[in-house]
């Protein structure tokens, strides 16, 4: 036995002597399931303390990887086709179905995906910073891998090969809770990867897929101090918060993405109806999708109706105060207080009239998730007043918000988009799933 599986097998001695001496009893089951997500982190770890590709190992695997799941396609979308049709049995919405459905275009896109990170620079071994000290000591800081990334998400089963590409390239061990909804998809998923590494000579624990019957092993992986280096929620409010406040491993928030335009007196009407229809239509089921639009007072009646009459026209249902837009359009809903704060993730949008751009920043600082805020204007000291005093991952000038995208920004997949301000914030691609050490080389220097 190796001193890394000593040290595993005890991380997991730890934590289950933890668990019984908190009084808690558990059923047979429950116990099963915790003992696999545990066993699983273990060996996980294992394999990060003991597994070191170099980067051109890292690249074939993942040239390999991509052509075999092009390969397997009609079986991951038979695969699919399950999770859809149990799906439809349980009554999901139109918008979570879109999340989870599969077909060739879309395998060849997670394919492609796993291709665009093969041809990112490693990050690992990167030198950040360094110098060399007056009396010749030579220090660099530089990027290593974090180690056991453990993901917890829902319905997207691309989330699953999204992972695996970037963690590999990162250096960093790949541990999955997807969502009971994609459980056939994603275990085919895993499966084609994993006799990929087989065929590469690695372990197969060097990606795994976590239980998912219960909402149970989800707390057991973001509870696995020890075992587990970083753990990242990619989903909605619920799962995201659940994960981030329940944690004790590190985690990298990756927020909803309640995402704004304002619409300036001085922008171009025409080019900003393209960029909220982009926002809100192009697939509204996305957390960069737009789910606000705030029109300046100042703007003409006759361009505010045009903007709302546009999104109607694009089958878009308006929620908004009545008593505002009724003068405007017909078929406003009223809005309710949970409105200005929701991700509809739906052909549905919030609209509201706000007093220029101070008025439209103070709304978005009341009600905003910290993804991505858009303006569409061509006065630039407006431009300037908005990208000086919104605080979000990500600004939109005269673009849709669509954009904050990890491939669209030249990361290849994304891991997700971090809303938070330490370590991460944005997309999020190979740099941000490095952490970094110092390496200190003299020649006998002794400190005084």
């Amino acid at each position: 036995m190796t001193n890394d599986e000593t040290s595993a097998q005890s991380s997991t001695a730890n934590t289950n002597s933890a668990n019984q001496s908190s009084g808690e009893q558990l059923s047979p089951e429950r116990q099963a399931e915790r003992t696999e997500v545990l066993d699983k982190a273990a060996r996980a770890k294992d394999v990060a303390r003991t597994v070191v590709l170099t980067t051109e190992q890292k690249n074939q695997l993942l040239r390999d990887a991509a052509d075999a799941l092009e390969a397997h396609t009609d079986e991951i979308l038979e695969a699919n086709k399950k999770d859809l049709a149990a799906g439809k049995e349980r009554g999901f919405s139109e918008s979570l179905l879109d999340r989870l459905s599969l077909d060739k275009d879309r395998v060849a896109a997670i394919a492609g995906g796993l291709r665009l990170v093969e041809g990112l620079p490693d990050p690992v071994g990167e030198v950040v910073r360094g110098s060399t000290r007056p009396n010749g000591l030579r220090m660099k800081q530089v990027r290593t891998p974090l180690g056991v990334m453990g993901m917890v998400y829902e319905a997207r089963p691309n989330v699953t090969v999204d992972a695996f590409g970037l963690a590999i390239k990162s250096g960093n061990v790949p541990l999955l809770r997807g969502s009971k909804s994609a459980r056939e998809t994603n275990q085919k998923l895993i499966e084609i990867l994993q006799d990929v590494a087989v065929r590469h000579d690695l372990p197969r624990d060097i990606v795994q897929l976590l239980p998912c019957d219960t909402h149970d092993s989800v707390q057991d992986l973001i509870t696995a101090r020890g075992l587990v280096d970083l753990v990242i929620p990619r989903g909605g409010a619920g799962l995201i918060n659940a994960v981030v406040t329940g944690a004790t491993v590190p985690t990298i928030e990756t927020g909803t993405g309640n995402c704004h335009i304002y619409i300036d007196a001085s922008a171009d009407v025409d080019e900003a109806i393209r960029l909220v229809l982009n926002g809100k239509t192009r697939r509204c089921s996305v957390c960069n999708a737009t789910e606000v639009v705030l029109l300046d007072t100042a703007l003409p009646d006759a361009d505010k109706t045009k903007i709302l009459r546009a999104l109607q026209d694009a089958e878009v249902t308006i929620h908004g105060d009545k008593s505002e837009l009724d003068p405007l359009i017909d078929n406003v809903v009223q809005a309710e207080n949970k409105d200005w704060d929701e991700e509809y993730l739906s052909f549905d949008i919030a609209a509201k009239i706000v007093d220029g751009v101070t008025g439209a920043v103070a709304h978005i600082r009341d009600h905003s998730s910290g993804h991505t805020e858009a303006i569409s204007a061509r006065d630039t000291k407006v431009v300037n007043y908005f990208e000086t005093y919104v605080d979000a991952a990500a600004l939109s000038i005269n673009t849709s918000t669509a954009w904050t995208d990890g491939e669209m920004f030249g990361f290849g997949a994304e891991i997700g988009i971090s809303t938070q301000k330490l370590h991460a914030r944005g997309p999020m691609g190979l740099p941000e799933l490095t952490s970094t050490k110092w390496v200190i080389t003299g020649d006998g220097h002794t400190r005084p």
